[in-house]
């Protein structure tokens, strides 16, 4: 078990000018510098990268600075031992809850397509929180032509062209114990657990990594899960659309013209921009409820990692004033999130000829401003002119590979502030 201690003090000239870790016998100093938060978890990274697989937090350590080690601890092959500092039973409770739904979604966008279809998803889900409280949770699950029959029409045509079926997770957690308790928030989240691009097949460069688009479904169902363990009291209803986008004889096809259970018609002009025309179905269902507050969640468009890079999520909201909120929580819970334009005019973006809109523009990427073209599809399908609504387009979901300070695959990043906005009052 290797000590693992902090020092605001440099480390002596032996271990090179600005060193990060000074090393005992059996223990490890970290010298915080500037930035203290990211050397904490650059030296949790570095740490586990060299081989430490038991670690003691030890002295004084805020829950903050424990969780940044954490982060950087959190490895996509071996978790590892660790062990919180001091005696708080209380700060340890609040780490073991961020750490177990931390690794749950971790797991899940780093599972294989092999081992996470779509239907496999949405059972892992329900199991995952029905385990938190098994009394408290409902759920049903969609499945193949069910999906069609009942009007799911987006998640039915993307993965009609897989030998898996697609499904809808439909999850109640209700803790009032009454049936009739107004729903207070809805979760959406895309969950492609592979996308081939479909007939705008991807190169294979920009496929390998296809395992990790189904990194929203997971963060909201960890944020689900997080929140209940921090005391969640009202009634919270989470939408998982799950499916594979694979080509076939099956699959959906440029051209084609989806029409949604609200009478929006949509040309498809690119296979590859999936993730909005199944959230479009979650988000539906989620207005229905009459929930006051809908997050969406989804690794929706490299547009996004374009612009705020690997580091920071994209937000987008018609309602400024919740907008304002979700980044001053993302601020106080030390989780990197920028917004990006999207006005009422944007949902024209991305005009048809022959449907209400199209799903994209026929372009790379979407053409300009793709990120917020996509919000805007998006938008169509939300109630009252986008009140209470919040998308998020999860560009730090996901590493490619790892760096100084993130391991390799899902990152959970986002997680906390979901969370908080579901404990909001």
């Amino acid at each position: 078990m290797l000590k693992v201690c902090l020092s605001a003090a440099p480390a002596a000239e032996a271990w090179g000018e600005g060193a990060l870790l000074s090393y005992g016998e059996q223990s490890a100093t970290v010298h915080l510098g500037s930035l203290p938060l990211r050397r904490i978890q650059r030296a949790g990274r570095r740490l586990h990268a060299q081989g430490v697989r038991r670690a003691q937090l030890a002295g004084d350590w805020s829950s903050e600075q424990q969780w940044a080690f954490a982060l950087g601890w959190m490895s996509s092959k071996d978790e590892g031992e660790l062990h919180w500092a001091g005696e708080d039973g209380e700060q340890h409770r609040l780490l073991d809850a961020r750490l177990r739904c931390a690794r749950w979604v971790r797991a899940q966008t780093n599972a294989t397509p092999e081992q996470l279809s779509p239907v496999a998803l949405a059972v892992e889900a329900a199991s995952f929180l029905t385990e938190l409280a098994p009394s408290r949770i409902s759920h049903r699950i969609l499945k193949g032509e069910a999906l069609r029959e009942a009007g799911f029409v987006g998640i039915y045509e993307v993965g009609r062209g897989s030998d898996r079926e697609p499904a809808l997770l439909e999850l109640d957690f209700n803790p009032t114990g009454d049936r009739k308790a107004p729903v207070a928030a809805c979760l959406v989240g895309k969950g492609i657990t592979f996308d081939s691009g479909g007939y705008s097949i991807k190169a294979s460069e920009g496929m390998l990594h296809m395992k990790g688009d189904m990194g929203g479904a997971a963060l909201v169902t960890g944020a689900l899960g997080l929140a209940m363990l921090s005391g969640l009291d009202k009634r919270v209803k989470l939408f998982l659309c799950c499916a594979e986008n694979l080509i076939s004889g099956h699959a959906y096809k440029l051209g084609d013209i989806l029409a949604y259970r609200n009478g929006v018609t949509v040309e498809i002009v690119n296979t590859d921009a999936e993730g909005r025309l199944v959230l479009a179905d979650g988000l539906l269902a989620a207005g229905e409820t009459g929930a006051p507050l809908i997050i969406d969640a989804a690794t929706l468009t490299g547009a996004a990692v374009m612009a705020v890079g690997q580091e920071y999520n994209a937000l987008f909201a018609l309602d400024q004033g919740l907008a304002q909120r979700a980044l001053e929580l993302a601020g106080q819970e030390q989780e990197p999130l920028w917004q990006l334009p999207l006005a009422p005019w944007h949902r024209e973006q991305c005009p048809s000829a022959y449907a209400d809109t199209a799903n994209s523009r026929p372009v790379k990427g979407g053409g300009p401003g793709g990120a917020s073209n996509a919000a805007g599809f998006l938008s169509r399908f939300v109630p009252n002119e986008g009140r209470g609504w919040l998308h998020f387009d999860l560009a730090a979901a996901y590493r490619n590979s790892a760096d100084a300070d993130w391991s390799a695959g899902g990152t959970a990043l986002g997680l906390r502030t979901l969370a908080r906005l579901l404990l909001e009052p």
